[in-house]
């Protein structure tokens, strides 16, 4: 059984690394994709992972497939294209925030008639995005594999990571990235999407209303200061991890990866007899594993292995 399988993007995330004499910005080919990048961090941190998505069948599709299974991440459910591989320029600030500007392709392709529902059934979790909601064939594709996730009584976890520049507008943005809500059991999110979805950036607040839409777990990601957490009634936020920060971009991936590769740890079951206190040693290991992320620069590349996430 696969401990966890992913379904979205995977792209090219053209990162700023500095700037050359002359104040050219300077780029590198890094992997990425925010699904792609939970598959690799939670392989790399001895979970059994699956990735479903789809790329063109150019180098950049080549690569990124050769990627993924070098990070043993299996790539059986990766589809190819004619349409070149979906591509993210991440511009990066002197304190290493990231503004993203997509140019779409290959991702958006992936079609619901392409999926394996036996090896989606055959996973104990399934984890999603909202990218692969923004439009075109992926968006069904997403949807039916979380509703065929939940016939199978596969644990289903969403990331709803807003990317502004994807949607024509926030009103659509808010209903799509509302709509899969009653298939999901594990949600990670920052501050901003949770004022987005809920209407609140009361944590607490926030929080309960998910809750209350059937999801059991919720994790809000509050950058240098840890993350926020509900889990069966009970709140509790568990600090962040100083760090030299060189680049944020997969830090929440990288969280949520290690959230995910212990939850999948624990069985077939992964929320079967979570307590709250071994809970917040789980979110420690992720705040941890996100700020080695944090201290290099990339997304993939910098992702972290037990062993140094023990040692920090």
């Amino acid at each position: 059984m696969t401990d966890i399988t992913c379904i979205g993007e995977v792209l090219i995330d053209l990162t700023q690394t500095g700037t050359n004499a002359h104040g050219v910005p300077q780029f590198s080919a890094n992997p990425g994709g925010a699904p792609a990048n939970v598959a690799v961090a939670a392989s790399r941190l001895g979970a059994r992972t699956a990735f479903i998505g789809k790329t063109g069948r150019d180098g950049f599709g080549a690569y990124l497939r050769r990627v993924l299974e070098e990070n043993r991440v299996a790539a059986d459910g990766l589809r190819t294209s004619d349409t070149p591989t979906t591509m993210a320029i991440v511009s990066v600030s002197e304190s290493g925030e990231r503004d993203f500007r997509f140019v779409r392709g290959a991702d958006s392709e992936l079609a619901p008639e392409e999926l394996d529902e036996t090896a989606i059934a055959a996973t104990k979790i399934l984890h999603f995005g909202s990218v692969s909601l923004t439009g075109g064939a992926a968006r069904s594709a997403t949807i039916a594999a979380a509703r065929a996730a939940r016939r199978a009584g596969v644990l289903v976890s969403y990331d709803p990571n807003y990317r502004a520049s994807l949607w024509p507008s926030e009103a659509e943005a808010v209903e799509w990235m509302r709509t899969p809500l009653s298939l999901v059991d594990v949600m990670k999110l920052a501050e901003e999407e949770l004022e987005l979805l809920t209407g609140t950036s009361d944590l607490e607040e926030g929080s309960r209303i998910l809750e209350e839409r059937g999801i059991s777990l919720v994790l809000v990601t509050l950058g240098g200061d840890g993350a926020f957490c509900r889990w069966q009634g009970e709140t509790f936020t568990v600090p962040g991890v100083k760090t030299q920060v060189a680049d944020t971009n997969g830090a929440g991936d990288t969280f949520f990866g290690a959230v995910l590769s212990r939850l999948a740890l624990r069985g077939d079951h992964p929320l079967d007899g979570l307590t709250a206190q071994e809970l917040r040693g789980i979110v420690a290991f992720a705040n941890r594993a996100a700020s080695l992320t944090c201290s290099r620069s990339g997304a993939i590349p910098a992702m972290p292995t037990p062993d140094e996430v023990e040692s920090l």
